[in-house]
């Protein structure tokens, strides 16, 4: 299941500058430092649980800073194309500028989130996965019933692109997360996997605050149950 496009169309705004600028600078950081450059990162910009503990490097700072680098090309190309399918209406109902605070917040706890569950690992982790995440439950929040079109391989060779409501996909995806998670915090097996999933929860987590950042008008029309 892959989603490819958000069919809804946007209220205030027509274009998502800040989702657009943000894919943009995670691009070209991925570019001008690539992966193999990442030596220097460590524990600077990266985030490594047990040097911010040690008070070494560069401590909880590397929340914001590890979410714009980006471990290979898939993993820059997977976290951006999720943003754009649903951070340009949850940026809509937000504004540019709110709907940056939002990210850059849902980024930072889902990175806390992490550190605190993994606090002896000195694994270094990076990536948006966590905004995403954290961008995502914002969506479910806003549009539960909107429809996103996916892409679905039948039989395993035969593609369709259906429209799917937004909380079967968002709902898929975490349900993914949860086995994989509860098995690190129970059996402190987090060496064996080489995503973050205790992240990706603390984003989607940390997702509930997207009612503090969004427009006047959009928070009347929550509240006032009329589809935002």
């Amino acid at each position: 299941m892959f989603p490819i496009n958000d069919t809804e169309p946007n209220r205030y705004s027509v274009i998502p500058i800040m989702t657009i600028s943000i894919i943009l600078i995670n691009t070209v950081i991925f570019i001008v430092v690539p992966p193999s450059e990442f030596g220097w990162a460590y524990g600077f910009v990266a985030t490594v649980p047990a040097m911010v503990f040690a008070r070494i490097g560069g401590g909880f700072l590397t929340g914001i800073a590890s979410m714009f680098l980006h471990g290979g090309f898939f993993h820059l190309f997977s976290n951006m194309f999720a943003l754009w399918v649903f951070g340009k209406r949850v940026e809509d109902a937000c504004g540019a500028w709110r709907f940056l605070l939002f990210y850059l917040l849902v980024g930072f706890g889902s990175n806390l989130v992490y550190v605190l569950v993994n606090f002896r690992s000195d694994i270094p982790v990076v990536g948006a996965s966590g905004a995403i995440f954290g961008v995502m439950g914002a969506y479910l929040i806003l549009y539960p019933r909107g429809r996103i079109r996916t892409l679905i391989f039948l039989f395993s060779f035969i593609p369709t692109w259906p429209k799917i409501r937004a909380f079967w996909i968002i709902l898929y995806f975490l349900g993914l997360q949860l086995m994989p998670a509860m098995d690190i915090l129970l059996n402190n097996t987090n060496e064996q996997y080489r995503v973050a999933y205790w992240g990706h929860l603390g984003g989607f987590f940390a997702s509930l605050s997207i009612l503090l950042f969004l427009r006047p008008e959009a928070f009347a029309r929550y509240w006032s149950d009329t589809k935002v």
